[in-house]
């Protein structure tokens, strides 16, 4: 049944979350908003090696704020949000930015994009129609694909292999199709699930 929740997020796991917004993996997550639009600007510019390394230094803020957020106990009820807003800029700028500087390379691997840039909308509408919120799971195939996403975006504007991205595509999709069984199944609105698994683990266990 959809519910309508309109307050921001209370504790969805065991930690304390602040309320606060001026903490300090916020104010990273923020920084990386404002560097998604400085990478669209460098790649009209046609700087790809300047794109290539901010790119990274952005991509490893993400990594950054997060264990901030633990070893600072800042843990807040927005850092989720603005932490998956952040994100969305930062590969939005990405793909676009890519486009730019390789769109030509780009045009042999439309059906991965597609499919991925599908099944990312798809979860976020499931989320949105649910929950009324995106969708902030942070799980273990999320971070994984983080990974290989940063992996094959150097490959791919350095002009080495494409392998890298594909495989970073369809990691991206397992993802997208694991947050939305996530959605379906999580009788309430909740952040860093973990895993498919954790969920349902959680559901055995009421």
């Amino acid at each position: 049944m959809k519910q309508d929740i309109k307050d921001p997020p209370t504790v969805a796991t065991d930690c304390v979350r602040t309320k606060r917004i001026a903490t300090i993996p916020n104010i990273i997550c923020v920084c990386r908003m404002l560097g998604a639009i400085w990478l669209i600007a460098l790649a009209f510019d046609g700087a790809s090696i300047g794109f290539i390394w901010l790119f990274v230094g952005l991509a490893m803020s993400d990594w950054l704020d997060g264990k901030l957020a633990i070893l600072l106990n800042q843990r807040s009820v927005w850092g989720p949000r603005l932490d998956s807003w952040a994100d969305l800029m930062l590969y939005a700028a990405l793909f676009f930015g890519t486009l730019v500087l390789q769109g030509g390379t780009l045009s042999g691997e439309w059906v991965w994009i597609s499919l991925a840039l599908t099944s990312y909308t798809i979860s976020t509408l499931v989320g949105l129609w649910k929950y009324h919120r995106w969708p902030s799971y942070h799980t273990r195939t999320a971070k994984i694909s983080w990974f290989l996403i940063l992996i094959g975006a150097v490959c791919l504007l350095g002009n080495w292999s494409l392998w890298p991205l594909r495989v970073a595509l369809i990691a991206i999709i397992i993802t997208n199709i694991e947050t939305i069984a996530i959605t379906l199944l999580s009788s309430n609105w909740r952040d860093d699930a973990g895993s498919i698994l954790q969920v349902m683990r959680d559901r055995r266990a009421r």
